[in-house]
């Protein structure tokens, strides 16, 4: 199956099945900044960004690495027009 193509200012939830180190109450949403264009192992990438807080906020500059097919991404709510959903990264 394609993948969706991951972009900055794309929000995506990471959990366990992202990588084991965001399993439990580790998960958490993150807005991509940037997108690290270097071959690693297969499925796998490093993404630069910032972890979101409750209130849709900035709350923390990271780098992580995880599973293209782990992460969700996400359709914050930003207004009474806005919907909220997902998609699968890995699925078109």
């Amino acid at each position: 199956m394609p993948h969706v193509v991951l972009r900055p200012g794309d929000v995506v939830q990471v959990s366990a099945e992202a990588s084991v180190q965001f399993s439990g109450d580790r998960g958490l949403l993150f807005r991509i900044i940037r997108v690290d264009p270097r071959v690693t192992y297969d499925g796998w990438l490093w993404l630069d960004g910032y972890v979101i807080g409750p209130a849709g906020n900035a709350m923390q500059r990271r780098r992580i690495f995880v599973k293209r097919d782990g992460l969700r991404t996400v359709i914050l709510n930003r207004g009474p027009e806005a919907r909220s959903g997902s998609r699968t990264a890995g699925q078109s």
